[in-house]
This record gives C-alpha cells, structure tokens and sequence, in this order.
C-alpha cells in the first residue's frame, strides 16, 4: 500500500488494511481534536466564569465582535489555504504553492490591517461601540496574526504533523486561559483587598478595573502573537518560489469557496449580528439578549468539539482518495457513524442538561432563560456535520462554484429567517432558522451531488436514528415533568436511555457490518 508524499491517508484493500487506515484516520482525528477539544474546553470554563464577573450585556459585546470578527478573517485569508491543499498535493507546485499561498497571504493582511487602523474610530461608531475605538484596533491585531500563521498551519495539516500543530495550538489555548484566570479573578480580586495581598503590587501596576472586558481582547492578541512566533520560521524561505500564474490560479480555485466561507459564515454568526439590530428594544437590553443567546450558544458548540476534529483529518483523506473506486462506500460508512457520534453527544447534553445548565449561570441566572435553545442548536449542529461530509464532492471535483450556489442559498435561508423570526420570537427564531439553514444546504448538497459524485449514503438508517434520539429526549422531558423527578432520578432516567440507544444501535450496527460489502 502506498501513501502520497504528504502522508495522506490512501484507500487500502483488504480488511485488515482498511481498518489500519481507520484506525490512522481515527488516530489523527484524535490529536487534531486534542488541540480543538481543550480549545473549546477552555473556552466551556470561560464562559461560566465570564458570566459571573460580566454583565449580560458585556457578554453580548464578546459574542457580537467575536463573530464579527469570524466575517473580516475570511477577507483576511480568502481561503487559500483550502487553494494550497489543492495544488500542493502536485508534485511541480508543492513549494511553489506554499511561498506563493504565504506572501500573498502577507501582503493583503498588511494592507488590511493598516485600513482598520486608519479607519478604526469610524467603524466602532458603526458598530455602536463609539466609546471604544480601542477594541477594533485589538481585533484588527488579532486578524493579522491569526492570517499569517493560517498557511504554516495548513502545511503542517497536510505533512501530517498532527502532534506539532496540535502543540502549538494548545500553547495558544493556554495562554489565552491562563492570562484570563490570572488577570480577572487574582488580581481583580488582589485590586479590591479581596484576594491575595501579595499580589496587590501586581495588581497596581497591571490590572484597571475600568478595561474590563476589553482585557479579553487583549489576552486574545497576546496569544495570537505567540502563535505567530513560534511559526515565524516558515517565513525565512526564499521569494523565488513564489509563482504569480500559480497565484492565479489558486486564486480562481478559491474565490468561489470565498464566497462560501462568507454564506457560512453568515448561517453560523449572523444571527448574533442581527440580534443587536433587529431586536425590538434599547441598546443595552438587545446586547443582554444577545449576551443570553450567545452564552447557551456556547454550550451547544460542545457537540462541535467532534466535527471540527474530524474535519481537521479528514479534508486531506478525502481528497487523496476521491479518485479511488472504493471510496464512496467507505465515505457513506463514514457519514453515518459521524452522525452516530453526534446523536451520542446530542443525548449526552440534553439528558443532563439539569446539571449543564450551571454551565450559563447560577441558581436564578438570567441566562438560563436562553435553555430552550440548545436542544433546537445541538439537531443543527448534527445536520451541519452532515453537509461537511457530503460537501467533499464539488472540492475534490473542482466543481466549488456550486459550494458557492449552496452556501449561498442557506445563507438567504438564515437572512430570510432571521429577519422575519426575530422581531416575532426573539433568540428562539435564531434557532430555529439555523436548524432549518443546515438542514436544507444538507438536502441541496446531496442532490446536486450524486450527479457528480455518487455516493449511497443510508439516509434511511441515518434518519431513523436521528428520530429515536429525539423520541427519547421528548420522552425524557415529559416523564421528568410529570412525576417532578429530582436530580438523582433523572439522572438515572438519562442514563437508562443513553444505555437504551447504545443497546440498540451495535446490535444494529453489527449486523450492518456484517453485511458490508465495502471490503
């Protein structure tokens, strides 16, 4: 069995090879997770912790720049890292691409991070933050730091390099954690004479009560900036590889998925942005809104923590083996496991959700006003996984103008339905439009692909399951509500059920495999 030069996973064909490459899929899978799960972890500790020592409404101004700032960093990098997997896995363009994908990258994020600089007063008055120019001058460091480590982190994705990527990333993690731990609760709390005296001189000469939750940007750039230090090396290689009709090129592959970054990104962060606009009270009251929203948002990321692993392993797998005849087989397999796993988080959140809700707050918070969502964002969260794994097709056939077309679809899904939902339903219109976003692109993507690359996903199996866990969490909630349950019985409720779902489906799964004839 062969393997490429960038150590992208082939496709094997005996049994016991064909689980070795699931076994290294699952493998890197794993460490890319590492660094995404105690990322997403980390900011799962965060945003409890951020609830208790911010306002709602300061907590809507975290969630509203942070998306934001998902939007600019697309200008920012214009997906030529997706570009660079293409071409790099070219013998003629391997450095060639990476140089070229590398200063062009350099080149625009200086010019755009000059722009919002220069302009940064004008647009806090847009975004209604005019008391503090400041916190666009933060995000637009952060952009430019976080732009210029994207290529070398590709490159260290596509070398297999799993480990290293997966360290450095963590780095960041942890010094964005650490820093917030530090400054916001030791010497805050050293600040007032409440904490450690010791620290007090410290606190005198770092910490100002008045920055608040301005140092959460603050931590976000000093992280970013390590990052890029420990990768500047990449940029030591010679400006002769760079290719400017390879640039073209690159740039045509990437321009349609551009496009598609942005409508996803409107589907994802959108609805955050039009919260603070279209939500029919002040200024202050909409940012709470949004603060609430944003909060229980985070907790139904948590079922993002697998896809986003997975993703990572296997964007470079699938296009190293589209051309195989047995892919579409394995890639079927794989769809319907992936969502396996999703509904195994699904249930494993809204089960226990009498214990996450402490997640957004305490006894009376506030934010647990904002519970209902997460069972509606967790089902969205499941179809979104779905679409990337059907979405392989027109990237590994060249056909990205109709990710584009999809993308764009779901994202007047999400505009359409915002707009009209929120004045009407407040944040729970949000929810339920990001369901209906991802579940249409996921249905659209299908269709147009089996025209181009077939694959005979088991829709029927798949669907069936995504039924019974939601049976069992409708079932769930009705007999905890009826015989108040505490605690402890519903826990053991929960637990009997997930037993129940896991039961039925190896036995289910056994059989299937059996029959399989993918090997």
């Amino acid at each position: 069995m062969a393997f490429i030069r960038s150590k992208a996973l082939l496709l094997p064909c005996g049994l016991h090879e064909f689980m070795s490459i699931l076994k290294k899929l699952a493998g890197q899978t794993a460490i890319y997770g590492l660094s995404s799960i105690v990322g997403r972890l980390i900011n799962f500790f965060l945003t409890p912790f951020y609830v208790r020592i911010f306002t709602e409404a300061e907590n809507g101004i975290m969630y509203d720049l942070f998306a934001l700032t998902a939007f600019i960093m697309i200008v920012f990098t214009y997906r030529l890292e997706t570009a660079y997997f293409r071409y790099a896995t070219e013998p003629a363009y391997r450095e060639k691409s990476f140089t070229t994908a590398l200063y062009s990258i350099l080149s625009t994020s200086i010019v755009f991070f000059s722009a919002i600089i220069i302009f940064a007063d004008d647009i806090a008055v847009m975004l209604r933050y005019p008391d503090h120019p400041e916190y666009i001058r933060l995000f637009g460091g952060i952009l430019v730091l976080d732009a210029l480590v994207e290529i070398p982190l590709a490159r260290l994705r596509l070398e297999g390099k799993a480990m290293k990527y997966a360290t450095i990333k963590l780095l960041n993690i942890f010094i964005n954690f650490g820093l917030n731990f530090f400054v916001l609760y030791f010497l805050a709390d050293a600040a007032d004479g409440s904490g450690f005296a010791f620290l007090k001189p410290l606190a005198d000469i770092f910490y100002n009560p008045e920055i608040r939750v301005g140092y959460v940007f603050i931590f976000n750039l000093l992280a970013s900036a390590s990052t890029f230090l420990l990768l500047l090396p990449y940029y030591r290689i010679s400006l002769k590889e760079f290719d400017k009709k390879l640039l073209w090129k690159m740039l045509v592959y990437s321009l349609p998925l551009v496009v598609v970054s942005f409508a996803g990104i409107i589907n994802e962060m959108l609805d955050r942005q039009l919260l603070k606009y279209i939500l029919p009270y002040s200024n202050e009251e909409n940012r709470a809104q949004l603060g609430i929203y944003g909060a229980n948002y985070k907790l139904a990321m948590l079922l993002s923590l697998f896809t986003q692993a997975f993703r990572y392993a296997a964007e470079p797998f699938f296009f190293a083996n589209a051309k195989d005849k047995k892919a579409p087989k394995l890639y079927a397999l794989i769809a319907k496991y992936f969502t396996i796993v999703n509904l195994f988080g699904f249930l494993a959140i809204v089960l226990f959700l009498h214990y996450f809700k402490y997640y957004v707050g305490s006894e009376g918070s506030r934010f647990w006003e904002g519970l209902r969502v997460v069972p509606i964002l967790l089902m969205a969260n499941i179809f979104l996984g779905l679409y990337y794994n059907i979405s392989t097709w027109f990237k590994v056939t060249d056909n990205t103008g109709y990710g584009m077309l999809i993308s764009l679809a779901g994202a007047a899904i999400t505009i359409g339905l915002n707009v009209w939902w929120i004045p009407i339903f407040g944040y729970m219109g949000s929810a339920w439009a990001t369901l209906i976003c991802y579940f249409s692109m996921t249905v659209i993507t299908y269709i147009l692909g089996m025209k181009y690359y077939p694959v005979k996903y088991d829709w029927l199996g798949i669907a069936a399951y995504m039924c019974f866990a939601v049976a069992l969490y409708m079932i769930h909630n009705f007999v905890v509500e009826y015989f108040q349950l505490g605690h402890l019985q519903t826990s053991l409720l929960s637990i009997a059920f997930i037993g129940l779902f896991s039961g039925i489906i190896i036995k289910l799964e056994r059989k299937g495999y059996r029959e399989s004839d993918v090997f």
